[in-house]
């Protein structure tokens, strides 16, 4: 189980990470957008599925979005209402500062009573009014902690430029915070010197390490490419032009993902930092999402053949759908 396994410090969880369809999207389509999600992800052995909480941060950057912004379904509706067949617990991410103590309160009781899981993340801009500030979210969770685990994010960018990741890191394992998952990672440094900053830190203060849960996600087009940018994933100049000059960018794309996933179980089993995989699909485009489909299932092999994961683990059961309408 997801939670077990986070409370228990285990290494080698695996997740995949989806988007919910746009707000705009008919009922009847997004039923099938779900029928067809579960059915990817009922091959796949995975510990739990992650559905995020897009919001739209054109105010934190001057760039033009590559693909424009349209608001999607709450998450947590869309778990709940349309992915319950898929026999795996959810992670629903949340920006708390949106919203208010009772509202948050309200939030975590419905989701706790789903046996899904939180992820607060802040809000879209730096200017953005807080209801809620990330403190006072965590502290409403706590009376959920017994039954629940809450996760958070980590940026290894941000630690490029700030250097203060490992701190963030552990102010949140104060509140409560058990696993961090990762923004995607393309650059191999940036990620390592978290981990080494972490691991360091929490050897010197004798201190548990928290999981660190790596996102991993293909590139399939060089649209998708300019989309990493801005988003803020550092994707290094030579991979770029690797990328660009390769016959194939999915294919070239997905080897180095899992390249990438390889050195990072390497390194964390060095350091002794409990890690995982999240994989998703940052393009809608049907050869990028069976790409990640594809990249899952390698690295969950990856990980049993490194012996930090269980291979016991049955697939993915998938129960009768009954959709609401």
């Amino acid at each position: 189980m997801f939670l077990n396994k986070i409370k228990s410090q285990e290494s080698g969880v695996v997740l995949y990470g989806i988007t919910p369809p746009k707000a705009d999207t008919t009922i009847e389509r997004v039923a099938e957008i779900a029928q067809k999600t579960m059915e990817r992800l009922a091959t796949l052995d995975i510990d739990a599925l992650v559905v995020y909480d897009v919001q739209d941060e054109s105010a934190r950057t001057k760039e033009e979005r590559p693909f424009p912004f349209l608001n999607s379904l709450d998450p947590l509706h869309f778990a709940s209402e349309y992915l319950g067949s898929l026999d795996v617990p959810k992670i629903i991410y949340r920006p708390a500062g949106k919203f208010s103590a009772e509202e948050l309160s309200e939030w975590l009781e419905a989701l706790n009573k789903q046996h899904f899981y939180p992820v607060f993340v802040g809000v879209p801009a730096p200017d953005f009014p807080v209801k809620t500030s990330l403190p006072e979210a965590y502290k409403i969770w706590r009376k959920n902690e017994e039954t629940s685990v809450i996760g958070a994010v980590t940026i290894p960018e941000r630690h490029k430029i700030l250097q203060d990741e490992d701190t963030r890191i552990l102010d949140k394992m104060e509140c409560g915070v058990s696993y961090f998952i990762s923004q995607c990672v393309f650059n191999l440094e940036y990620a390592r010197q978290v981990i080494d900053d972490l691991a360091r830190r929490c050897d010197r203060e004798q201190i548990t390490p928290p999981t660190i849960i790596f996102t991993i996600t293909a590139c399939g087009s060089e649209k998708t490419l300019q989309f990493m940018d801005w988003l803020g994933i550092n994707v290094p100049e030579e991979l770029k032009e690797d990328l660009r000059a390769s016959e194939d960018i999915l294919e070239r794309s997905v080897n180095i993902c899992l390249d990438i996933a390889s050195e990072l179980t390497t390194f964390c089993m060095e350091r002794s930092i409990p890690f995982g995989f999240n994989i998703e699909s940052v393009a809608i485009r049907k050869a990028e999402i069976e790409a990640s489909i594809y990249m899952a299932r390698q690295i969950s092999q990856m990980l049993k053949d490194r012996g930090v994961r269980k291979s016991e683990n049955a697939q993915t059961i998938l129960r009768p759908t009954r959709f609401p309408g």
